[in-house]
């Protein structure tokens, strides 16, 4: 069945465009620099990009920016004078994220701020940003309820957020060791909890596997 599923993801590749050389390319700098290929899958990266498309975002913020994969693909979506903020814990990540974001001559929309996303969250509204039209949310799972706290935080009405890797092959709904799970149902319970955002989740498949995405609107 795995088999079954990269066959089709490489036919949306073939048939719908959702890559290109400069999304290669930046695969291809993550592999070099022995990162671990955690980024979106090909198809999911181009959905972002429509969803901020979709929303007209002028103003993103992305949490988890690893080699900037994703990072590129919603940089691309904004308009003349849009700006994204994107946060990355690790050096290494953040030196070959900046070199792949130049190279999609990105740099002038695209912010890499390196440091704990929990570090660098309180003090960015004071580096002159407007409150987020889209979050997207991809980094320690351990963190998602506070990422999500923040994330509603600097959102206004009609702000998107997205959360990727909540479903962990099913284990969301299983009492294993799964680590990650125990967090994002925390997230799942505080948004079953708060009134001020719609959200739904989505099971993917495809070469990543099987995963899925939470998406949300805020009221």
């Amino acid at each position: 069945m795995e088999e079954r599923w990269k066959a089709v993801d490489e036919y949306f590749e073939e048939k719908l465009g959702t890559t290109d050389d400069v999304m290669e390319n930046i695969l291809k700098e993550t592999d070099e620099a022995g990162m671990r290929h955690i980024e979106v899958s090909k198809a999911h990266g181009k959905m972002l990009y429509l969803m901020a498309k979709m929303v007209e975002a002028k103003s993103i913020l992305e949490i988890g920016t690893l080699g900037g994969f994703s990072t590129v693909w919603l940089g691309r979506a904004l308009p003349k004078g849009g700006r994204m903020a994107t946060l990355e814990a690790d050096p290494k990540h953040a030196e070959v994220a900046r070199r792949n974001i130049d190279s999609a001559d990105l740099v002038a929309r695209v912010d890499v701020i390196e440091g704990e996303a929990l570090d660098r969250l309180p003090g960015l509204m004071d580096r002159g940003y407007l409150p987020f039209d889209l979050v997207f949310i991809d980094a320690d799972k351990e963190n998602n309820a506070e990422y999500l706290k923040w994330a509603l935080k600097y959102s206004h009405e009609g702000s998107v957020i997205i959360v990727d890797n909540v479903v962990r092959q099913g284990r969301i709904i299983d009492d294993t060791e799964e680590k990650a799970a125990p967090y994002i149902r925390k997230m799942f319970d505080m948004l079953e909890a708060d009134g001020r955002i719609e959200a739904t989740a989505i099971q993917t498949v495809g070469k990543k596997g099987y995963d899925g995405f939470l998406m949300a609107v805020v009221k």
